[in-house]
């Protein structure tokens, strides 16, 4: 989706912004979050980070206005910057997200602290540059901190282009996702026999296939790991609608489940970052009070994973 107007449209943006939310101040001292190292540098990211799939593919038309869905993005942005996000996946696959992105992050108090992560998606190499080009274009970036091949998608043609890139400063890190539980024998296969900055992969509380072999194999390896669909795109939520948080939640400082979700993700000690995906506000705060607080041990985590199979 291409912006004809890039200058007009973000200064038209900013004016909205402004004048719909009046202008915002940046939070004072943020409280102490949970934070993970990346084992191939040591550089540490906050263990909550943000997704874009469907939340920020938003249909844009010709002008902006500030009853617009971007500006519920935008709040979006705000409360996961305030509460000390940096992780934001996206992906060329998501529709309109990287553009959305583009235009939202210039106008994003805290956007500096940003760790950008998105993925190459096309058979081929050339392809790949060319599209990897273009997501660089759209988020307005000068380079991107991760790269990954999306869902294994020819791998062996742009793993080589990705290395290139590393040596030449055009990304700091790259990776290999996968996702809804698919292909783990194969990924398996390539962080043996491949250095990988990352892995993406799905793990959640109705899936935990990943804590039989891909997880440790990560830790041994020294792969950072993101957990995509940390909440089985919302089929957690109906699991538990209805229902009362368990006794254990206010051991844990957990006052909503997808608290409880989240901070069952990342307890796992191979989690480096798991990548909750909104486009509201207020599950944002939600999604990001799980980086404070007690996590779960090995005895509440097996307690809790007997309990959600209960449910």
């Amino acid at each position: 989706m291409p912006d004809t107007h890039p200058t007009t449209r973000r200064q038209f943006l900013a004016l909205a912004l402004a004048t719909a939310l009046g202008t915002p101040r940046l939070a004072a001292a943020a409280p102490r979050v949970h934070t993970r190292a990346i084992p191939a540098s040591g550089e540490r990211l906050p263990a909550i980070g943000m997704g874009t799939w469907i939340t920020f593919d938003v249909a844009r038309g010709q002008t902006v206005t500030p009853s617009d869905a971007l500006t519920t993005r935008w709040q979006v942005l705000q409360a996961f910057f305030a509460a000390g996000g940096r992780l934001i996946d996206s992906s060329p696959m998501y529709g309109s997200a990287e553009a959305v992105l583009g235009e939202l992050l210039p106008q994003s108090p805290g956007a500096a602290a940003l760790f950008s992560a998105t993925k190459v998606w096309t058979p081929g190499q050339w392809m790949g540059e060319q599209q990897m080009a273009r997501s660089l274009d759209l988020w307005g970036l000068p380079r991107f901190d991760l790269m990954q091949v999306h869902n294994l998608l020819d791998w062996d043609a742009h793993l080589p282009t990705l290395r290139r890139m590393k040596a030449e400063g055009q990304i700091r890190y790259l990776g290999i996702t996968t996702s809804h539980g698919r292909r783990h024998d194969e990924l398996a296969a390539l962080i043996r026999n491949e250095s990988l900055d990352f892995v993406q992969l799905t793990y959640n509380l109705a899936h935990r296939a990943a804590d039989r072999s891909l997880l440790p194999l990560a830790a041994e390896r020294g792969c950072a790991v993101i957990i995509n669909r940390p909440f089985d795109g919302g089929h957690l939520f109906d699991r538990v609608r209805g229902k009362p948080l368990p006794g254990y939640a206010a051991e844990i400082g957990c006052t909503h489940w997808a608290q409880v979700f989240l901070k069952y993700v990342i307890s796992h000690s191979a989690v480096t970052c798991a990548i909750p995906a909104t486009s509201q506000p207020t599950h944002m705060h939600e999604n990001m009070g799980a980086l404070h607080g007690p996590l779960p041990d090995a005895a509440l985590r097996r307690s809790m994973a007997e309990h959600f199979d209960r449910l």
